[in-house]
């Protein structure tokens, strides 16, 4: 039965998290206005784990992994791609450690319409200059289902079959940690199961850590643990959630003010 963990900041477990956040704020000004994204939330990744982020429309969830993957600097807190502290770093180093150690799956495939499947799977190792490690391309081919489908290009697969093409390329150069935002959104139910399934294995026999940012229950449900956030803070999280738990809890939401526990 799935569980609900208890409420905690999770800024311990460096040795063993994939990424991890401590006490991150992050303040936008819109106008005259300023929108508090994040406020002081701290979140430990654990390595092999597939982590869900849910909460409601401006709760924080996209600002959060934007500023775990070193996409959008913290105002104030810490941020860890495995051992190594990413806040500080500058345009150069952090690009490089996005290259390097970081994966990316989006909602919109961004494949390279020129290249076949296995261009554009290998081509981030290529841009970086190394070489793919054949045993493990060969793996990640044959996890993804795409042996038959190497030399075709995006418009002849399917949008299945082309989100697939973006898991395996944000696989292959084996990464600390992937990130994955709305990764079904332009997928039919089918489809999207199945890059789920995938995404799912990956963390449970590949030891792939995954954090996925996504609005839908049914893809929360494929997670070993979802957390949910509101008006930018960390409010729950639940261990082996179901999508009818999920769906639940979500219909309830209530958002909270910063003093809330939960942060």
């Amino acid at each position: 039965m799935p569980q609900r963990a208890e409420n905690r900041s999770a800024d311990g477990g460096a040795g063993t998290a994939a990424a991890r956040a401590v006490a991150i704020s992050k303040t936008y000004a819109s106008g005259a206005v300023e929108v508090k994204a994040l406020r002081e939330v701290s979140l430990s990744v654990p390595r092999g784990r597939f982590m869900g982020v849910m909460g409601p429309s401006g709760s924080g969830k996209s600002t959060l992994m934007h500023c775990l993957a070193g996409l959008d600097a913290v105002d104030s807190g810490q941020v860890f791609i495995g051992e190594q502290e990413i806040t500080g770093l500058g345009d150069k180093k952090l690009t490089r450690l996005r290259r390097e150690r970081v994966g990316f799956i989006f909602q919109s495939f961004n494949l390279v319409p020129t290249l076949s499947a296995l261009e554009n799977i290998t081509l981030p190792l290529g841009i970086a200059g190394r070489k793919p490690d054949r045993d493990w391309l060969d793996s990640v081919i044959e996890t993804t289902g795409l042996t038959g489908r190497l030399h075709h290009r995006p418009s002849e697969l399917s949008g299945g079959q082309q989100q697939r093409v973006a898991c395996a390329r944000a696989l292959v150069g084996k990464p600390e940690v992937i990130f994955a935002d709305e990764p079904t959104g332009n997928l039919d139910s089918r489809a999207g199961a199945e890059v789920l399934a995938f995404l799912r294995e990956s963390a449970r026999q590949m030891g792939q850590s995954i954090v996925m940012v996504t609005h839908d229950p049914i893809a929360a449900g494929y997670t070993d643990e979802v957390v949910f956030l509101a008006d930018g803070s960390l409010v729950d999280r639940m261990s082996q959630p179901s999508a009818a738990q999920v769906l639940e809890f979500m219909k309830s939401f209530e958002p909270v003010s910063a003093g809330a526990s939960g942060r």
